[in-house]
């Protein structure tokens, strides 16, 4: 069983997660844009450069005295001069050179062949001779190489960094979080024991004085009475939710036996109001393994919830259905119902909807459930009834029987 405690562990360990991968992310985009900003100035350099020698070379360059990885061509009169240096394949352009000839206009091009990449420019030169300057990229596009390998070597390690200084910002900055939980818990159990005892005293002597007054004026101390067992309750629901977050340990429970006690329970309030209670449960026990008190109170909340909200002449359905590995306890009511948009809110402390469901009870159903590695949902419509769905995983299971439990007048 997954306690609460345990769901809360697992909470802080993915909000620490969470921090390390933001830390990880933002220096990981920071290393990446400055690399990218790097990478983009390498390249305007190394381009710039290029151009201004070619434009160098095709006003003063001549063939057999170019650069190094660069060849000059001239076309003059017809003749084309390729110098006696050592040609790459594919040079010169003749189409550039004769588009210049003929227009005047200077032709910028780059070029993929033999393995690299070349610039080339075709302008026109002194003596109506066309000059066409070449150069090669390879060690330029190495250089770029180099400095893309640097860049992901240091994205590397500046990911492992980013990790450490992750893990220990969300170390600081998520630990807080876990001693500020730890120390509620303790404040609710200590709170909640220490309440106990003296509401229990004033209950009592609330009803020693009724009971010592005549009948006509009992009304005002039993309203009291009532007042301080509520408040007994909503505390006895906090220190339940105290315990279930410390994490006690689970046991065999038959599901099938609780939910029939809680019928048992709420049948005398239901005839009361001409409500018709059914339970649909196991022919054998329905066992999960959970604490069986913080069960029964989840679900003796449901049922109570149920009869609260339904009319007289109004009909309580409750249904234990086992299926693969998986238990589901169904409380359906012909009440007032709930809009949809408000399933979520109904289980937040405090919380109410439109219909008046509200209060530590549900909420406190979600913790038990929770903390037992179930779900708890809602489904309602205005009007026309409520279902309460709990659902747990199962360690045993037994066939559905249908039986009468009480029965109101129609």
């Amino acid at each position: 069983m997954r306690t609460w405690a345990e769901a809360e562990r697992a909470e802080v360990r993915r909000a620490r997660l969470r921090v390390s991968v933001l830390v990880g992310l933002a220096i990981t985009l920071m290393i990446a844009f400055v690399g990218g900003i790097a990478y983009v100035v390498m390249v305007h350099a190394q381009e710039t450069q290029v151009a201004r020698e070619l434009r160098y070379n095709a006003r003063y360059g001549v063939p057999d005295v170019a650069p190094r990885c660069a060849w000059v061509f001239t076309l003059r009169d017809g003749v084309l001069d390729e110098g006696t240096l050592k040609v790459p394949d594919g040079f010169p352009l003749r189409a550039d050179l004769d588009a210049v000839r003929s227009t005047g206009a200077a032709v910028s091009r780059d070029v993929s062949a033999n393995g690299t990449s070349y610039m080339v420019l075709t302008a026109a030169g002194s003596d109506n001779a066309v000059v066409q300057a070449v150069f090669d990229m390879r060690y330029l596009l190495a250089d770029r190489w180099h400095l893309l390998l640097a860049l992901g070597i240091a994205q590397v390690a500046g990911l492992i960094a980013a990790a450490l200084i992750g893990l220990g910002v969300s170390r600081r900055a998520v630990g807080p979080l876990a001693e500020a939980l730890a120390r509620q818990r303790r404040f609710v159990t200590d709170a909640s024991h220490e309440l106990r005892t003296p509401i229990a005293r004033a209950y009592l002597r609330a009803q020693l004085l009724a009971a010592d007054l005549p009948e006509d004026q009992r009304g005002d101390l039993d309203a009291l009475a009532r007042s301080i067992r509520g408040l007994a309750d909503v505390v006895d629901d906090l220190l339940l939710s105290a315990q279930l977050s410390q994490g006690s340990a689970g046991a065999p429970v038959d599901l099938a036996a609780i939910a029939s006690a809680a019928v048992v329970g709420e049948t005398e309030r239901a005839v009361e109001r001409r409500i018709s209670l059914d339970l649909e449960d196991g022919g054998g026990p329905v066992v999960v393994v959970g604490v069986e008190t913080a069960l029964r109170r989840a679900v003796d909340e449901l049922l109570a919830n149920a009869v609260r909200h339904t009319p007289e002449g109004g009909r309580i359905a409750v249904r234990l259905r086992a299926g693969a590995g998986w238990v589901e306890l169904e409380v359906a009511d012909t009440g007032s119902g709930f809009e949809q948009s408000e399933a979520e809110r109904l289980f937040e402390r405090f919380q109410r909807g439109a219909q008046g469901r509200f209060g530590v009870g549900l909420a406190l159903v979600r913790e038990i459930v929770a903390g037992h590695g179930g779900t708890v949902r809602a489904v309602g419509h205005p009007g026309r009834g409520a279902r309460f769905i709990l659902r747990l995983p199962v360690a045993g299971r037994g066939l559905v029987r249908r039986e009468r439990i009480g029965s109101g007048c129609s």
